[in-house]
């Protein structure tokens, strides 16, 4: 009589790749950092199946503003090169930043980070950075998604998302109706190329056939600056109405597709004096290297400028003094003017 057979080895998540166990860590290690981003309209904790918040007070008909965006391909060169630490600002910028625009202070965000495997480590790494952006910015890191994919990322391949609300008065959202020519148009500095156009940087990296240095590295990932405190300061310093018409957050799409968002008249266009401010080193080696025409660049890059506001030409001075006051250095960059107008030397036409 044959023997019997042994009896199957059972299987647990673990043996699928899945490690319940550190997921549980990370909660407990990123605790700490999480907490000291909790606003008082919070009424839920970390862990729970769903953040609850209260619509923060003040307001008399308050209009929730909401945004989502991710770091992009700028995550493969941090992930090549383990500079982990400045890519959860980089993930809170993104959309605190298009949340600014509307004149909207950002008091939640969301996280979702994904991956093949789980390295406790690298994702501590990361969502302190997260927690770091929130603090710049004034919002509540609420909670998030950690998810374990594996088959789905490969080796310490890990993807991030954001999700973001804010909250303005009704009467003081910041729509771009209030453009007109003669308005002026300031710039504040970028910390570098942001989180965007990482697919052309990396291409650069690859036509150089180079490994970036530590210097290089420092000047590609520079964390995206996040512009809440100062702006918000400004527009609660001035007459929103009669001073900011308009603000722009250069991401993705550089000047030629993002200034238009916000020019709701066709007979107006934008006039930017390219020469008005120091581009950073960082662009010109990348135009350089890469030999990127000067429109490719301000289409694909901020060019070192990060963030504009349109204001009224009589009130623009003032404005630029309180964003000094706060630690800006704003730049005069250009002005509203007639759609028909010619550029000139060192200027664009955006509309």
């Amino acid at each position: 009589m044959a023997a019997d057979s042994p009896p199957p080895s059972s299987l647990s998540y673990k043996d699928a790749g899945v490690d319940i166990e550190a997921g549980a860590e990370l909660v407990s290690r990123i605790a700490a950092a999480c907490k000291a981003t909790h606003r008082p309209e919070m009424l839920s904790n970390l862990g729970g199946f769903a953040a609850m918040t209260e619509i923060p007070t003040g307001y008399e008909q308050p209009v929730l503003v909401s945004g989502t965006d991710g770091v992009g391909t700028k995550l493969k060169l941090a992930i090549d090169h383990r500079r982990h630490d400045g890519v959860g600002q980089d993930l809170v910028a993104m959309c605190v930043n298009d949340v600014l625009v509307t004149g909207a202070e950002p008091f939640l965000f969301l996280d979702y980070y994904a991956t093949g495997a789980l390295d406790v480590d690298t994702a501590e790494r990361v969502i302190k950075g997260i927690a770091h952006g929130c603090e710049l910015a004034g919002c509540s890191l609420a909670g998030g998604e950690t998810a374990e994919m594996p088959g789905f990322y490969q080796g310490e391949e890990y993807d991030l998302a954001g999700f973001c609300v804010g909250v303005v008065e009704k009467s003081r959202v910041i729509s771009g109706a209030a453009v007109n020519v003669g308005d002026v148009i300031l710039g504040l500095p970028s910390s570098g190329p942001h989180s965007n156009g990482y697919s052309l940087i990396r291409k650069v990296l690859e036509k150089q056939a180079m490994t970036p240095n530590d210097d290089l590295l420092d000047e590609l990932l520079a964390p995206t600056r996040i512009y809440v405190k100062p702006v918000l300061a400004l527009l609660n310093h001035i007459n929103v109405d009669a001073a900011v018409h308009a603000m722009v957050h250069i991401t993705g799409g550089g000047f030629f597709e993002n200034v238009p968002r916000v020019l709701q008249h066709p007979e107006h266009a934008a006039l930017i004096d390219t020469d008005a401010w120091q581009w950073p080193e960082i662009f010109a080696w990348l135009q350089q290297a890469g030999n990127i025409e000067q429109r490719e660049m301000l289409t694909t890059f901020n060019c070192g400028i990060g963030f504009l506001l349109i204001v009224a030409a009589d009130q623009a001075q003032a404005c630029m003094d309180v964003l000094s006051e706060q630690g800006e250095d704003p730049i005069r960059v250009g002005e509203i003017v007639s759609a028909d107008t010619v550029p000139g030397a060192h200027q664009i036409l955006v509309r």
